[in-house]
């Protein structure tokens, strides 16, 4: 009875010891496990906030573009574009307020010639200095009548079109941000170069080998 008892209690501590073992050297392996990856992450930390590693942002050349045109060729040193964005969009910002404001001219004059109120005769402003107040409400009052309503069409068509241009305008603005920032940190080698050279064809079922010219390209 005491040797069973003798024998469990060895079995249970070789057991216990044979366990305690492992756990040690599961510990010891985890812990240079874990040494490794953290020296691992240190480096790629290096490299992702190393000033010479960073990548160039297209999302942020897109996103500054957005909240400011001119503001992604700035973030992509492309200085030179902003003039040519601000004098684009100064030229459409003043073909919109030309337009607009002839269209609102001629469309309340057009307004007013129909109602014919005593009070209300701004279409006097936009008569032709060849005619008078009575040739317009006499016997040129059709021509009157159709030139003011092609004239209010014709403003009103410009000046949407003005408005559908700024709008390019801004997309074009996005667009260019974006395709500058994908090329910015884009390397190609100064040998870029056309090589002329001869070469022999391999034969083929229908003729012997030939000789001929190859252009190679190297980039």
């Amino acid at each position: 009875m005491l040797r069973r008892r003798f024998e469990r209690t060895l079995i249970i501590i070789l057991f216990l010891l044979v366990k305690a073992g492992a756990v040690m050297l599961y510990a010891q392996e985890a812990e240079q496990t874990d040494t490794v990856s953290l020296g691992n992450g240190n480096a790629l930390k290096e490299i992702l906030h190393s000033p010479e590693k960073q990548i160039h942002s297209p999302h942020k050349a897109t996103f500054y573009s957005a909240i400011l045109p001119g503001l992604g060729q700035a973030y992509n040193k492309k200085y030179w574009k902003i003039p040519i964005i601000y004098g684009v969009i100064g030229s459409m910002t003043y073909a919109i307020h030309f337009n607009s404001t002839n269209y609102n001219k001629y469309k309340n004059a057009y307004r007013d010639f129909l109602i014919g109120d005593p009070g209300n005769k701004s279409y006097i402003e936009v008569i032709p200095p060849t005619l008078t107040v009575e040739d317009v409400e006499g016997q040129y009052a059709d021509w009157f009548e159709e030139a003011l309503e092609n004239k209010k069409e014709y403003y009103r068509r410009y000046r949407d079109l003005s408005y559908i241009i700024m709008a390019g305008i801004y997309v074009l603005n996005l667009i260019d941000a974006t395709v500058d920032a994908h090329f910015y940190d884009f390397d190609v080698s100064d040998d870029l170069s056309m090589r002329i050279q001869p070469v022999i064809m391999d034969p083929t079922p229908f003729s012997q080998k030939n000789i001929g010219v190859q252009l190679s390209f190297n980039f």
